[in-house]
């Protein structure tokens, strides 16, 4: 008897129908070895590049501030899991404890420093005078004080330690802008110490600060000529989008020291000292206030061009601020001291009213540059607001200095001119300085508690060095790793 042909799918189903052990369903064949690699390969590989995305999704920006994009690849991006990996990665002593602390310790903590110094100088300036707004402005200026003592003591212990640092730091483009940060957190030190220890510890005291002031030109001179001229003659060439506000920094310097040279001339007794002050804070000013106009100009351009910084950066919009109001107020304030210095010196004896002419220029022209920096306010607080919620780091307090410098510039307009508006508006700003600076203190002080802070960027320049113990560790891990009999 002759069957029909059978498909190899009818003769499964009559076995099975025969069969009930067999449960298998009918287009199912039996897996192979090389099928069931094959398949876990492809599982392997989409778990990897499940991972992968969400290493790339999660990925933060660094809360050091240091000015790089979120979107850029990152350090996360590039490394593995420890589930990835079986076997476990050693971490340097360089990493871990304060020697990690050590090295990360950037330029840009003494911006701590200006924005504390600040809201001490803010509460002596309030033209609203009461005796706990004194002992206020004494607790920020001990703790000013404390605050820049550790933050110069680790410095020196960073470079002291390791001095292959200074030179990579140096050349980065954005960390090096911040060295500008310790002349002027050193000068709110020395303006708080005029107006709260000269009056009461007498002659000495003044001299003290009229030293440190000079402390404090020269080396706010030295930054402010030696950085631009470092970033000119960098052999890396940088587009016009990669200009931020930071580069205000270490120009700002030099203003700031000029603005202190005005206030140590009103309280020098010797009019020939007190009238070097005055010239050598004009030519401070001269040379830096030019200088930061120039860049407030190629920012512009590079705002129209490129349009607003980044999230992580977006707070650097608030340092134009900065050398407009200290500009603005150091060439106001050094009209009013000259008009008391010019006559007892007998500077242009034939002109009388030399000082008075001198005093009228410095308020115009200040409130022309007020004016100028009320526009940059009002472009960064549309800034601000445009890009929110932006990431913590060490760039907010880049609130501080800046706004407070602006307000105390507004309350010394109001008591020359006098004018109650620019009172109350120099008080409004000051409470928003103060109330800002317990907002980023409070960031900071958890940052540098659980050590995110503590990451500078310009370190991974460093060329690579291997310790002694490292390498006996390594050649330990070698031998272990050897199969006996090889």
């Amino acid at each position: 008897m002759a069957y029909p042909a059978q498909d190899d799918e009818t003769m499964v189903r009559r076995m099975a129908s025969n069969n009930p052990a067999m449960t298998m369903a009918a287009p199912a064949q039996m897996a192979t070895r090389s099928d069931f690699s094959s398949g876990r390969l492809r599982r392997s590989n989409t778990t990897a590049t499940s991972q992968s995305l969400a290493r790339r999704i999660t990925s933060r920006s660094d809360p050091a501030g240091d000015g790089l994009s979120s979107t850029g690849d990152s350090e996360e991006e590039v490394k593995s899991s420890p589930a990835d990996n079986a076997t476990p990665v050693s971490t340097s002593k360089y990493d871990v404890g304060w020697r990690r602390v050590v090295r990360n310790f950037s330029p840009s903590w003494f911006s701590v420093t200006m924005g504390t110094g600040i809201c001490s100088l803010l509460l002596i300036t309030i033209p609203w005078k009461a005796a706990w707004l004194y002992w206020l402005s004494v607790a920020f200026f001990a703790l000013n004080s404390i605050l820049f003592s550790l933050a110069f003591i680790l410095s020196l212990l960073r470079y002291t330690l390791y001095p292959e640092i200074w030179g990579v730091m140096i050349k980065d483009p954005t960390m090096s802008l911040f060295l500008g940060t310790f002349p002027m957190g050193f000068a709110t030190l020395v303006e708080s110490w005029i107006f709260l220890c000269c009056p009461y510890w007498g002659y000495w005291s003044v001299w003290v600060a009229w030293v440190a002031w000079m402390v404090d030109v020269v080396i706010a001179v030295a930054v402010t000529v030696s950085l631009p001229f470092l970033l000119m003659s960098q052999r890396d060439q940088h587009g016009l989008e990669r200009i931020t506000a930071a580069q205000l920094l270490p120009i700002a310097a030099t203003i700031v020291a000029a603005g202190t040279g005005s206030e140590i001339a009103e309280v020098l007794s010797s009019p020939d000292h007190a009238f070097g002050t005055i010239l050598a804070s004009y030519v401070l000013w001269g040379l830096a206030t030019p200088l930061s106009m120039t860049v407030l100009v190629m920012y512009y351009q590079r705002l129209v061009l490129h349009k607003l910084p980044p999230r992580e950066v977006v707070v650097s919009s608030f340092l134009p601020i900065g050398p407009l109001g200290m500009g603005g107020y150091t060439i106001m304030y050094l009209g009013k001291v000259s008009r008391i210095v010019f006559p007892r010196v007998e500077l242009f004896h034939d002109l009388l009213i030399a000082g008075d002419i001198v005093y009228i220029l410095g308020v115009f022209i200040g409130l022309i540059m007020w004016g100028f920096g009320l526009c940059w306010l009002i472009f960064a607080v549309a800034t601000i607001y445009s890009t929110r919620p932006f990431p913590f780091n060490m760039g907010w307090w880049g609130f501080t200095f800046p706004l407070g410098v602006y307000a105390i510039s507004t309350m010394t307009f109001g008591v020359e001119f006098p004018s109650m508006f620019f009172k109350v508006f120099g008080t409004i700003l000051s409470v928003a300085v103060i109330l800002l600076w317990c907002v980023v203190a409070t960031g900071t002080a958890k940052g540098a508690w659980s050590g995110g802070l503590f990451y500078a960027v310009c370190l991974k320049n460093l060329p690579p060095k291997t310790t002694s113990g490292d390498a006996k560790t390594s050649a330990n891990v070698e031998d272990r790793e050897k199969l006996p009999g090889t």
